[in-house]
């Protein structure tokens, strides 16, 4: 069986690390000095290199390589050569545990944690014990796991991660080391999908690619997961190929009708969003995506200071395109017709005429 592109490149070393430099820095810094922790929380969206990084440190403290030799020790990455990486790479290792809270949330899976870290290592210097969605532990397994997570065996590790910082005891944050993980911007993925669509031969237009990236809404994975199921439809991926399988639109016909509205051309933008009906395409995910590019563009208009944040989400051409639709449109328009989209867009979720909230929209805001 083909192994999945998201676990076939999935980060060999820290470095490998997309848009978590603060994070690699932090670990870097701790393995070249031999001092990695005991427990780490790992928190933050899907998808960002939560479990990656884990491994990663799983890695860093049993790579044979580092503890023989002093020199390459320093340099703060694992080997990938040794018994121990490839064997954490390929998911064999018996040093390293990965427990899914989400089906293993009860006291009775936490006692047998305990049990088993009190055992030695099998092969290299330190047991690991990863727990995934640990948001999802029950209150008593929480209890129980607490003087385990204080003060573990010497040769032992905790790693958790979560999706959902907020649902955690602050006994337990207490108690580790918390790194989040940033939500990835359109750009980096675009960058890691364009290295991946590289090493697999894979042909993809660049709106293609962006679209991709939108839609994976900043999780590496779902980019990665997404351009594999496409690439196994058709040998080169053009933009209505990502449309039709994601059923979103591309930032091309978003960026049209919003041109549309800035003009007050009532007429053609409902005749656009009439071909846009007829052509299938999602109209929700359509009129989230108005709402998110307007929203761009006054952010723009109002602080010019927040280009530099914006160039994450947007190329630098669509940049110079925001700027020049937010020149055209005043400030209470746009406000106006951004709090429409957003009651429009609430109403259209549950409506089966989704067309008629946004047909609406448009009517009060241009006529």
């Amino acid at each position: 069986m083909a192994l999945a592109l998201y676990r076939k490149y999935r980060p060999k070393k820290l470095e490998n690390l997309l848009g978590q430099e603060t994070n690699v820095q932090i670990l870097k810094n701790a393995a070249k000095s031999g001092k990695l922790g005991h427990a780490y929380l790992f928190y933050g969206p899907r998808g960002t290199g939560k479990t990656s990084t884990a491994r990663l440190i799983a890695k860093l403290l049993n790579c044979e390589k580092r503890r023989d030799d002093e020199n390459f020790r320093k340099v703060g990455e694992p080997c990938n050569e040794c018994r121990s990486c490839r064997e954490i790479d390929t998911q064999t290792s018996f040093d390293v545990v990965e427990i899914d809270a989400a089906s293993n949330r009860g006291i009775d899976e936490i006692r047998n944690l305990k049990d088993g870290i009190r055992t030695s290592p099998a092969v290299g210097s330190y047991k690991v014990y990863i727990i995934d969605e640990v948001h999802m532990l029950t209150t008593a397994a929480f209890n129980a796991l607490l003087k385990t997570l204080e003060e573990p065996p010497a040769h032992a590790v905790l790693i958790l991660a979560t999706t959902e910082y907020e649902k955690l005891p602050a006994t337990i944050t207490s108690r580790v080391q918390r790194f989040l993980f940033k939500k990835q911007p359109k750009a980096k993925i675009m960058e890691k999908l364009a290295a991946v669509a590289e090493g697999e031969k894979i042909q993809i237009e660049e709106p293609a690619l962006e679209l991709i990236a939108a839609v994976a809404e900043g999780s590496f994975r779902d980019a990665e997961s997404l351009l594999e199921q496409i690439s196994s439809l058709q040998s080169k991926i053009d933009l209505a190929a990502v449309e039709r399988i994601t059923g979103r639109t591309g930032l091309k016909k978003v960026r049209e009708l919003a041109a549309l509205i800035a003009k007050r051309d009532l007429g053609n933008s409902i005749k656009y969003l009439t071909a846009l009906n007829e052509e299938g395409h999602n109209l929700t995910q359509f009129t989230k995506d108005l709402i998110h590019y307007w929203r761009r563009v006054l952010a723009l208009k109002m602080s010019p200071g927040v280009e530099q944040a914006l160039r994450g989400e947007l190329i630098s051409e669509e940049l110079e395109e925001v700027k020049k639709l937010g020149a055209t449109v005043d400030t209470p328009f746009m406000v106006k017709l951004i709090k429409s989209l957003i009651i429009a867009y609430s109403e259209m979720r549950y409506s089966p005429f989704a067309a008629v909230p946004l047909e609406v929209v448009l009517i009060e805001n241009l006529s």
